[in-house]
């Protein structure tokens, strides 16, 4: 609704951009009551309102579309912008949905980077992009993956698709070291339904007894210890390596 009442007052060759953009394309939410974004191209003007954020930068005519009848940045430059923005890991969780949601991928848009030498943050955009995973299916699994990567480890293999000696598949696993036969699950609210409980018991016994070694980690051990959640995986890698080296 407000994505359209913005459109009203676009000048010309102006559109939504940004999390507001990425929220049309379908990949995340800018949140309730998040003001919308739009980019405005010299010579035009536009002011900002307390639900409008205003960016006035280039916006040549081919990185703007339409969606739903509204002007918008095309989705290689809507995760262009979004990805050299200040945070990054609010960078890197909007390219993984970006890429997740297959509106864009990563040779598109090192292309779109290239195209765009001299431009300010295209360094940043690069290296970030160089971070993404297409098969990150929420923020919270991109989060986890950063914590581990931040921490020095190898980066995990995500989305892996577990099988049993006899090539019968047992799950897919959010995170994994293969060679090392341990899972890394990122447990949500929504395991806490009671059926839901009971199937996560069920594969996590399955897993286990197939030799798999199941780490599982909340919100909690992300935001508040992630230090304690770096040394867990780091002390399961060990183990792993040790035993494997007997």
């Amino acid at each position: 609704m407000w994505c359209d009442a913005a459109a009203l007052s676009l000048p010309a060759g102006a559109a939504i951009s940004g999390a507001s953009a990425a929220f049309l394309w379908g990949a995340g939410s800018p949140g309730r009551g998040a003001p919308v974004t739009v980019t405005v191209p010299a010579p035009q003007r536009m002011r900002a309102q307390d639900r409008l954020v205003v960016r006035h930068q280039r916006l040549p005519p081919e990185d703007v579309t339409s969606f739903a009848g509204l002007p918008v940045t095309s989705p290689a430059r809507t995760a262009f912008d979004l990805g050299r923005q200040p945070d990054r890991r609010q960078a890197i969780i909007a390219l993984d949905a970006m890429l997740h949601r297959k509106l864009v991928k990563q040779g598109r848009l090192a292309d779109f980077a290239g195209g765009r030498e001299g431009r300010p943050g295209v360094a940043l955009f690069t290296a970030r992009l160089a971070e993404t995973e297409p098969l990150t299916e929420s923020p919270m699994e991109t989060l986890l993956r950063l914590l581990i990567i931040h921490a020095g480890l190898p980066r995990p293999i995500a989305q892996h698709d577990v099988t049993s000696k006899a090539g019968l598949w047992l799950a897919r696993v959010d995170l994994a070291y293969p060679e090392l036969c341990i899972a890394i699950e990122y447990e949500g609210d929504h395991h806490r339904d009671r059926d839901t409980f009971r199937q996560d018991i069920v594969r996590k016994r399955r897993l286990e007894q197939a030799g798999w070694l199941v780490l599982r980690f909340t919100a909690d051990d992300i935001f508040r210890t992630p230090a304690g959640t770096a040394r867990t995986v780091a002390a399961a890698r060990s183990h792993r390596l040790a035993r494997t080296a007997r």
